[in-house]
This record gives C-alpha cells, structure tokens and sequence, in this order.
C-alpha cells in the first residue's frame, strides 16, 4: 500500500497530467534499471512531462509531499545516475524532445532535454551545421549535459561543459530559472550555467540546453592503424597532440577490444591495439595531417592506414567503435559489466594503462579496454557473472585499484560517467573535505528537503 502522501501526490499528478502517470510494476522496472551493474531501484511512480511549465508544477507537488524526484533521460548511464535509491516520482523526460530554436547565423540550438544527438543532427542535416557531442549511446541532451558527458570528439571538440551555452532548468521547489544566454560568453555573476551541467540532476531538473553548433568540415576523413603495442598507440596520439595535429578524434582499442568487435560487428580489423582517427578541415589540410599522424606512427610500431572518407564507411567504422560496449559483453556470455573510466594528465596515460595491464595479469583477469586517449581518457569493462561474489569483489577491487592509481597521476576518477552511486567514495578523495562540504551547502541551499535525485554523487550525513 502507498502511502498517504504518495497517494495523494499520485492523484494530483492524474489531475495534472492524466494518463501520464503510472505505477505499472513493468514501466516501474524499465525506470529503475540502467546499464550499470548495480541492484535495481524502482521509483514509486513514472512521469512523462511535454514542457517545462508542466516539469514546475511536476515539482511543486512533489515538494509539498516531501516525495523524491528523479530525472530521466535514456537510462544509459553507468553508474547508477537514475536508480531510484529511496523511491519517489521518476520524471521521464524523453516526450520533451522539441527543437525548439536553431540560429544557424550564430551557431547555436535550444532544444528540450528528451531531445537525443541523433535527433538533433538529423534536423541539420541540410543547414551545413552539427552538434559535434558524441558519447556513443543516443543519449538526451538534458542528461548529456547532467553527466557532463563527451564523447569520441572531445579531444577537438571539447565535452558538455564546454559546448552548453544556456539551461532552462525547474529546482526542487517547482521555480523556474533561466541561466546564461545565446552570447558566446558573459561575465555576468555566478557561473549557473556549470553549476547545473554535472550536477547529475542534484539542484535542478534541466528542461531546455542551448548548445554551441559547429560547421561541416569541407572534408572528413577517418582512418584505422593497429599497433603492436598500446604504448605504440596511445605514444602516437601523445605526440600528435604536442605537436599541434587538430586530430578530431583518436580512440584506441586494445587487441581484446578488437577482438571483440570483429566477432560482433563482423569485420576483420587485425585483433592488435588499434586508433580510429578521424580528421576534419579543408581537402589540403586534412591530408596534411593525415600524412603527419601517420608519419609518428610509423615510428611508433604503427602499420598501414587503412582508409575511410565516404559518409557511409566512416559511419560503419565509428559504428563499430560505439558498439565496443556489447561487443565486450559477448566474450562472456551472460555476464554484466562493471564498467570504470578514468582520466590522466595524457603525459601520464601510457604509465597506467600499462600499470592496469600488470594488475588484471596479476588477477588473470580479461577486461577490454579503450578509451579516449586523446583526453587521456580510457575505459575499463570489468566482466562478472550476476550472483557471482566472488567475481563482483575481485572486479571491485581492480576498480578501487585504477581509480586510486589515476588519481595518484594526477587524474581523476572518472572522466565522463559521472559519480552516481557508484564513485561516490572516491569524490572526497579529489574534492577534499573542503570541496564536498562546499558541494553539500549548495545542496541543502537549492533543495533543502534533499528532494533531487537524493543519495547522488556525494553523501548528505
């Protein structure tokens, strides 16, 4: 039985929204699930909200009840961002997915939060512009910009933080507030704008996200290059970097990865550590630095480029990269994955991924890993098998073991999944006591009930 309050708040959000309501034990449990590997947690019930006036009062029911909430997006998230830890109202965002301006004359969209990358580059696909964020999944742009996600661009690009210019966000007692503008920059008070983008939907549910734009290049061209060694690869993007080469994306896969996505996406790159590279710019311009990347990685153990310019082959390639992901699944079958991301100083990227190579030898571990190496950012796929304890503390373990080595480089210990439930005892680590009490009194300031997203990123105890 609910109760009182929440049966309560649940007729009042019938009266507010009709059928956009459910307590369905199913819809429940689609919402109370994400791609992590941590324990379910259902919210008591599902929203579906068309704008942000509706998102207010969403919010000012939920506040005069004391009853959590939970924004959602596409549920992608690793590490528990969703989970609905202490119950309460998820407020599924994905029917806000309205374009709701482009200015193509200054570069920018506003659209909804439910609004995905995919969506919005299908949109631009004749105005010669797109929206360079690309984390893989075809996440919403509100948690995009909630997780401060990046993606296989960001080494030219930038991520989230850099490419949010403006929010219409709802805080925790149904206000709405408008922070930043269309202008490329502003010196204008507090910065609320990046306050909000990371927050994980912590201090306020985003509504709307005005994003920077980006012209097509003239010419894109993407190219695969195997190793036989991951200091040969990640050396190479290393010094592509230094030396100025505009490279627009450089991931690395290592042999197991390769592998993995040849059995799935059936194509037969040599299972070595691999670079996808792709380079933007003018005719000239790209094969100038094509003919530079390849020149550093030939002295780096690097082999043949093997070449694709056609839309229809770099979408195939960079497609393969995505589903690295369910590929790695595929090596055991029927297992889960706890999945880490770190990121080092890109100085120091070769010292710890050769260091967690030495510890998964020393735990007779496989783990596919690949990353972002030109942010010196990478990615761990600790394979268990579900009920299996034993697999589940040896995987936490080699977790705990790359978070601290990452930040014992000075790195972080995550680079682009977020906190969650699942990195919150290695936040205190890098913010220091000073930085999470800082955290917890811009929290109790915004959202004093601990309605938002409670139990995220960082205790409140």
């Amino acid at each position: 039985m609910p109760s009182p309050a929440l049966a309560a708040l649940q007729q009042a959000l019938h009266s507010l929204l009709g059928e956009r309501v459910s307590a369905s034990e199913a819809i429940r449990g689609h919402h109370g699930h994400d791609e992590s590997c941590h324990a379910d947690a259902l919210p008591d019930l599902v929203v579906w909200p068309h704008s942000t006036d509706e998102v207010s009062a969403i919010a000012r029911l939920c506040h005069a009840h004391r009853i959590p909430m939970i924004p959602y997006g596409a549920g992608s998230s690793v590490e528990g961002h969703t989970l609905a830890i202490h119950g309460g109202v998820c407020i599924d965002l994905s029917q806000m997915n309205h374009i709701v301006a482009v200015h193509e004359a200054d570069l920018t969209a506003t659209v909804q939060a439910g609004v995905t990358r995919m969506q919005l580059n299908q949109a631009l696909r004749y105005s010669g512009l797109f929206f360079p964020i690309d984390p893989g999944a075809d996440a919403t742009l509100g948690g995009m910009a909630s997780t401060r996600a990046s993606g296989t661009n960001a080494v030219r690009y930038g991520t989230m933080r850099e490419n949010v210019l403006a929010l219409s966000a709802v805080l925790a007692n149904g206000d709405i507030v408008h922070t930043g503008s269309r202008a490329r920059k502003s010196s204008a008070g507090y910065d609320l704008t990046r306050l909000l983008v990371g927050a994980e939907g912590t201090l306020a549910i985003i509504t709307e996200v005005t994003v920077r734009l980006y012209g097509m290049p003239e010419a894109m061209s993407s190219a695969v290059v195997c190793f036989d060694s991951v200091a040969g690869a990640v050396n190479t993007v290393i010094e592509s970097i230094q030396s100025g080469i505009p490279v627009a994306r450089a991931e690395m896969l290592d042999a197991l990865t390769m592998q993995a996505v040849n059995r799935h996406s059936r194509t037969g790159y040599p299972e070595k550590p691999t670079l996808f590279l792709e380079f933007h710019g003018s005719t000239s311009s790209v094969a100038e630095q094509a003919e530079q990347v390849a020149t550093l990685a030939a002295g780096n153990g690097g082999g043949d480029f093997a070449w694709a310019t056609r839309e229809e082959e770099r979408s195939k390639l960079w497609q393969a990269r995505h589903n690295a992901y369910f590929a790695g699944l595929q090596l055991k079958p029927g297992s889960r994955c706890v999945a880490t991301d770190v990121c080092v100083p890109i100085s120091r990227l070769t010292e710890c991924i050769e260091a967690t190579y030495a510890d998964l030898a020393a735990n007779a571990m496989q783990a596919p890993l690949f990353g972002h190496v030109g942010d010196g950012n990478f990615h761990l796929m600790l394979l268990v098998t579900p009920g299996n304890d034993a697999d589940m503390v040896q995987a936490k373990a080699v977790n705990h073991r790359l978070i601290q080595r990452a930040q014992a480089l000075d790195g972080t210990c995550t680079g682009e999944h977020g906190i969650g439930i699942g990195k919150q005892p290695y936040l205190a680590a890098e913010a220091g006591s000073g930085g999470i009490a800082m955290m917890q009194a811009i929290k109790l300031a915004l959202d004093p009930h601990q309605l938002l997203n409670p139990g995220k990123i960082f205790s409140m105890d």
